[in-house]
């Protein structure tokens, strides 16, 4: 229509034509179209570069900013956040920063929103480091944005113990802090089990009125669930008008990962009954809460109509829930042909809950497998060699045990020490199998023997495992 009418070289036509074009990810024909226009305007080349930024080839879109520059055309901040935006892995980032350079040499005005595209920027394709180098750099003009985007890279880098001092500066600071950051700040407690700090942010959510956001509420309540708190979840729950599927699953999932299966049972039955859909994380709690209570009839049923009465596609953690269910009952070889008969490879979480189950039913045979499986797609796996040895020890294959030992010397593989933390008064302490590196370890280690005394005389006899040496 545009070509019949006699637009197609018309800059405003052609310009949003171009737009469409890219949106739709038909990058080629809005190369073509922009080729069109006859004197392209900054509009007409932001239009472009954002359509190749945002459809992922950002080495495109910094071809089209060279060919601009040419033209002795000035972006502005719209040119500028979709270059940073086209930068979202490690290999991007050396042209991220080129143009950061690119933007301090020509004196352009970093405003708050080119900055914060700096800092999503950094998030993505660096370390913290950087991060909070462009964070600090920018603190004075900092939004909640900034502040969202920082707390959301600590979580992507696995440190979640930064979040709360990063909290504790943005807290008096005037951008108050919003659903995003609270979001964030739950998850952080729920990774590290930290249920007085989500008492704080429950307090702090109330007292701001953002609780009433299904969000943060869901995030609370999965939080919670995730530090042990059932009944504080519970309460949270009960609280909501109209509960979400996000909200059932969650509390769904909860009870069932506590050995609460019976009552995560009961919470589906009624959910259904209320006309709510499950979701896929809904069935990965109730499939766990069969396993646990030993409905292992129900939970093939269930796995069976998932997708004929629920339209909700199995995925590989519906197919771990079911090999966990059928190891769980002891019958390991149906959990094994379950997992060949699968329509796609395996992962190693179904082989790691196949060995685990062999080791407590003693099932040599079927655990070699496991572990043979799980050693193809991991050579290095600590836990298989271990489980491994632990079957064979059981059986009495001594032979068998020490040559995967010598397996695991050749290939130096050694098992991950057990971690464990406690949080006392606002510290998170941290602790490791036969830890010497703990400040207060001696303290810790006088106690532990003053322990092991009275547990001698109240005649307590120690299980000695056949691997301990």
């Amino acid at each position: 229509m545009i070509t019949k009418f006699g637009l197609g070289r018309d800059t405003f036509a052609v310009c949003w034509l171009s737009d469409m074009y890219a949106k739709c990810g038909l990058l080629d024909f809005a190369k073509t179209a922009f080729y069109q226009i006859e004197r392209p305007d900054l509009v007409s080349w932001n239009a472009i570069i954002a359509g190749f930024a945002y459809g992922g080839d950002a080495d495109e879109a910094m071809l089209f900013f060279s060919q601009m520059r040419h033209l002795a055309l000035s972006p502005d901040d719209i040119t500028v956040r979709s270059l940073l935006c086209a930068c979202t892995s490690p290999v991007t980032l050396n042209q991220g920063m080129q143009i950061q350079s690119y933007l301090i040499k020509v004196g352009f005005d970093l405003g708050i929103a080119v900055c914060n595209t700096l800092l999503s920027m950094y998030a993505k394709c660096s370390d913290l480091y950087d991060t909070f180098k462009m964070f600090n750099e920018m603190t004075s003009n900092a939004d909640s944005v900034s502040g969202n985007t920082v707390l959301a890279a600590c979580m992507q880098h696995n440190q979640a113990g930064e979040v709360f001092s990063l909290l504790k500066m943005m807290l008096p600071s005037q951008n108050k802090s919003d659903l995003i950051t609270l979001v964030s700040v739950l998850e952080a407690c729920r990774e590290i089990a930290s249920l007085e700090m989500g008492d704080q942010v429950h307090c702090y959510a109330m007292k701001t009125g953002l609780r009433l956001d299904n969000s943060v509420t869901n995030g609370l309540i999965d939080m919670c669930m995730k530090c042990g708190s059932l009944r504080n979840s519970q309460k949270l729950f009960d609280s909501i008008e109209s509960p979400h599927v996000v909200s059932w699953s969650s509390l769904i999932v909860g009870y069932a990962q506590f050995g609460h299966g019976e009552e995560a049972l009961k919470l589906f039955g009624k959910m259904r009954s209320l006309g709510v859909k499950p979701n896929q994380v809904t069935f990965v709690g109730v499939l766990t809460a069969c396993s646990h209570v030993g409905l292992v009839e129900e939970g093939l049923q269930l796995y069976r109509t998932m997708e004929m009465d629920h339209r909700v596609v199995h995925s590989r953690e519906h197919c771990s829930c079911v090999v966990n269910l059928l190891a769980h009952a002891g019958r390991i070889n149906e959990a094994e042909d379950f997992i060949n008969q699968l329509p796609f490879d395996p992962d190693i979480v179904m082989w790691k809950t196949l060995l685990a189950a062999c080791k407590n039913h003693n099932n040599v045979e079927v655990g070699k497998c496991a572990a043979e499986n799980i050693l193809k797609i991991d050579p290095f796996n600590s836990a298989a060699h271990v489980l491994l040895c632990n079957i064979y020890a059981s059986d009495c294959s001594w032979e068998d045990v020490a040559r995967v030992r010598s397996l695991m010397k050749q290939r130096n593989v050694k098992k991950v020490p057990g971690q464990s933390w406690i949080e006392v008064k606002d510290n998170i302490h941290v602790f490791l199998a036969e830890d010497s590196l703990h400040s207060e370890r001696d303290k810790i280690y006088s106690m532990l023997q003053e322990l092991w005394l009275q547990m001698l005389d109240a005649c307590y006899v120690p299980f000695k495992d056949k691997l301990h040496e």
